[in-house]
């Protein structure tokens, strides 16, 4: 035993102490008195004369010696070194270990095994690492050759892993297929006209055999024969499909029949069915031959544009049938021309259009947004949509937009497909725009179409609503089935539809207020009109007393007044009939014109009277060819141009495309007998004067007033408040045109006959009973060759409504 405080046999310290503590306890319970003073005095002097050495020093010689921990050779640990140091030690691996916290550790600190292959790239490209217990090994990745031939290398050898190319190792893939090398492997593929059967592009190994595709795929010639030849397979399209010209796509329908309507639209103008013609030839050539040639697509697109201009000119649209077969034959037209049309596209425009077709050529389908636009229209289209199904993908993507310069006027007023609510209509307000894309299947689109259109009015308050044309309820209507209004504001609207074909944007009109309280003054304005013009006519037609050329323009003015009055309150709403309709708009045309002609005459006529004083009266034949023959050609001339103008929705008269064949005489005779009365009313000032050089200024006064007052009623011009009857909200407008129009036969009636004395006279002779006129007392109104008779029936005929 060693003493206290020494080391064990094994060199450890801490061995010494234990060892010592033991043979101390035993002698504290053995020993005396005097022994235990004694230990306790060693034990003191023990603890003063270690006092003051550190951790990792030992006492010897009253001195700290430094403890030399790696004398132990175990302390350390398997696969590490141990370094004395000054006070302490540390720990350190060996070669291909490390230390799982620091390089140098403490006996008491885990270490672990070294794994090289951790380092990125040790191997370099191509090779994988394997570790071992003080190094590691590199070999070759599979599809790869180490330059040394060698199975396992080391970086220092300078190997690396080369590319084994398999193709070259015999026959690796099946029939019909070829190998293709890849770095470190290889595939097969099939030969052009081949394919899969589990509709993969490529395989590995001989487990799949590539097969006609023909066979494999029965639809891939969809509307064809298929057959395979040197370079892959090809598809001959049936009688009426086409695939374009483009051999391995599949077919697609092609309606031909749709460029045999130029009988339909009754245009027999050479130029349009030579167009027509060309059209047409193009497209039997691609629906009937096995190996259609190739079309030039901008030639057939400025065919197209030149029919659409022939046919626009001369305004052959004129009911919803013939604009339907229009539209369809310019849709299927484009479609035609399309892929033809060199990538990417192109635009073009004419006197009555404006086109941009663009167009994507190969397989592959486009992706995202495609915008297209003209002055009047923009287009955005997604161009998945716009190919379709992948499987019928032709080989090419085509979109077009085209814009209508004047189409509106033709189409506007088929409003069937609407459903308007009270007082309201419809008129159209932007340009008529075509949209058609490659794809046939666009009767529900994925994803909608959006179509910007610009206003042709742009006002404020108007209701706009996006619509297309639906050829195939009643002949063809504007419908807004699928359509709905992403934006709208005085300048344009942008319609989202999830369809396509022909589109517009209408704007919504409501009837004016108080339409209850304006039809009233109708009704009754005009029976109490037909009373006093049925009194004119018998006035004017049987006493003979006052009959001359002036009484007879009055006759036949009260007549055509009554008659389109009559025909106003029976037939206005009829519009059941649309034919019936037509009729009655189109007499009410005639007479109301013929009332303007006739008072246009009496203008004529006043102004001979009193500026060429002889040779003043016309003759029968001229007045009815003046009053009723002028009339009936205008109405003719309208009728045979745009018969659909005659009859609207709501009422029989002319629709907003006709309204200025009656609006523009009726304007033009106002003007020019507001020419003849100035001119009238300045002679006849003068003459007043010469003639009557006793009648007072007052009296001058009255003839006149009395006299302008007649003529501004005969010349009608009550009418101009008509004119402003396209404006909406003009309540006050609307009262005063209701009350002037309506009354205007009980006016003449005032003019005509109350305020002139002589009928007046006859009047009460009438009512006395008397049978006899009193001719002496107005002899001075029978006509005589004189000049005095001639300027005293001048004054009469121009001054007769004395007051």
């Amino acid at each position: 035993m060693k003493s206290w405080g020494g080391k064990d046999e094994h060199g450890s310290s801490e061995g010494g102490r234990f060892s010592g503590c033991l043979d101390l306890f035993y002698l504290f319970t053995m020993a005396d008195k005097w022994t235990l003073l004694k230990l306790a005095f060693i034990l003191l002097l023990l603890t003063v004369q270690t006092k003051g050495c550190n951790d990792g020093f030992n006492k010897q010689n009253n001195e700290c010696v430094d403890d030399d921990e790696c004398a132990d050779n175990g302390l350390c640990g398997d696969n590490a070194k141990c370094f004395n140091t000054i006070g302490s030690y540390y720990c350190q691996c060996a070669e291909g270990f490390k230390s799982s916290r620091n390089e140098k550790f403490k006996a008491d600190s885990p270490e672990k095994y070294i794994d090289e292959c951790l380092t990125a790239s040790i191997c370099g490209p191509n090779a994988s690492c394997k570790n071992t217990i003080s190094s590691y090994i590199c070999f070759c990745n599979e599809g790869f050759v180490s330059s040394t031939r060698m199975e396992t290398f080391h970086p220092g050898n300078n190997a690396s892993c080369n590319d084994i190319n398999e193709c070259e190792e015999g026959s690796v893939c099946g029939p019909n297929s070829s190998c293709v090398n890849t770095h470190g492997s290889s595939y097969c593929k099939c030969n052009v006209g081949f394919g899969l059967r589990s509709g993969e592009l490529n395989y590995t190994g001989k487990v799949e055999q590539c097969e006609d595709v023909c066979k494999i795929d029965e639809t891939i010639c969809r509307n064809g024969t298929c057959s395979v030849e040197d370079g892959g397979h090809f598809c001959a399209c049936h009688a009426g499909f086409t695939n374009y010209g483009r051999r391995r796509s599949p077919c697609v329908e092609l309606d031909c029949d749709v460029f045999k309507v130029v009988d339909i639209l009754g245009e027999k103008h050479n130029i349009v069915q030579d167009h027509v013609k060309q059209l047409k030839e193009g497209c039997v050539d691609l629906s009937e031959s096995e190996d259609p040639k190739e079309l030039d697509g901008e030639h057939l697109l400025k065919v197209l544009q030149s029919i659409i201009d022939k046919l626009l000119s001369s305004e052959v649209l004129r009911d919803n049938r013939k604009v339907s077969t229009f539209l369809a034959l310019v849709e299927e037209a484009l479609r035609l021309s399309g892929p033809f049309v060199a990538t990417p596209g192109t635009k073009m425009s004419s006197s009555h259009t404006e086109l941009e077709l663009v167009v994507y050529n190969g397989s592959i389908i486009p992706q995202g947004r495609k915008k297209l636009s003209t002055k009047h229209a923009q287009l955005e289209v997604d161009m998945e949509v716009a190919a379709g199904d992948p499987s019928h993908h032709p080989g090419f993507t085509t979109v077009s937009l085209l814009t209508y310069s004047n189409l509106e006027k033709s189409a506007d007023d088929f409003f069937t497909g609407m459903k308007p609510h009270e007082n309201q209509s419809f008129k159209i307000n932007s340009k008529v725009v075509t949209v058609t894309v490659s794809n046939r299947d666009t009767n529900l689109l994925k994803e909608p179409v959006k179509i910007k259109m610009y206003h042709l009015e742009q006002s404020n308050g108007f209701l706009h609503t996006c619509v297309f044309w639906d050829s195939s309820e009643d002949g063809g209507t504007w419908s807004s089935r699928g359509c709905s209004t992403e934006e709208s504001n005085s300048e344009y609207t942008t319609c989202s539809c999830d369809h396509l074909s022909s589109f517009a944007v209408l704007m919504a009109l409501y009837e004016i207020e108080a339409q209850f309280e304006l039809q009233l003054v109708t009704w009754v304005g005009l029976s109490l009109s037909l009373i006093c013009l049925f009194i004119c006519i018998l006035t004017f037609s049987m006493i003979r007393s006052i009959q001359s050329p002036r009484t007879t323009i009055h006759l036949h003015l009260c007549i055509s007044l009554f008659i389109a009055n009559a025909i106003f309150l029976a037939g206005i709403s009829k519009t059941e009939n649309r034919v019936g309709c037509a009729v009655v708009a189109g007499l009410l045309h005639f007479f109301y014109l013929s009332a303007f002609c006739w008072m246009c005459l009496e203008g004529v006529q006043l102004f001979r009277m009193v500026v060429l004083v002889f040779n003043t009266h016309f003759k029968t034949f001229y007045m009815m060819a003046g009053g009723y023959g002028v009339p009936a050609v205008v109405v003719a001339i309208s009728a045979s141009v745009n018969s659909k103008g005659y009859g609207t929705n709501r009422y029989c008269w002319l629709n907003l495309s006709s309204i200025w064949s009656f609006f523009g005489p009726a304007c033009v005779i106002i003007l020019v007998n507001i020419l003849f009365f100035l001119i009238t009313a300045w002679k006849l000032a003068q003459k007043l004067t010469s003639l009557n050089p006793d009648l007072n200024n007052l009296q001058k006064i009255k003839a006149f007033i009395v006299t302008a007052v007649a003529q501004l009623c005969v010349l009608g011009t009550m009418w101009i408040f008509g004119c402003f009857q396209f404006e909406t909200n003009s309540i006050t407008i609307s009262y005063l045109f209701t009350i002037f129009g309506s009354l205007q036969g009980f006016m003449l009636f005032v003019m005509h006959c109350l305020f002139s004395k002589q009928v007046r006279d006859e009047y009460a002779n009438i009512l006395c009973g008397l049978s006899a006129p009193r001719k002496r007392k107005y002899s001075e109104f029978s006509f005589s060759h004189s000049s005095k008779a001639n300027a005293s029936k001048s004054t009469q005929d121009t001054g007769e409504s004395h007051i």
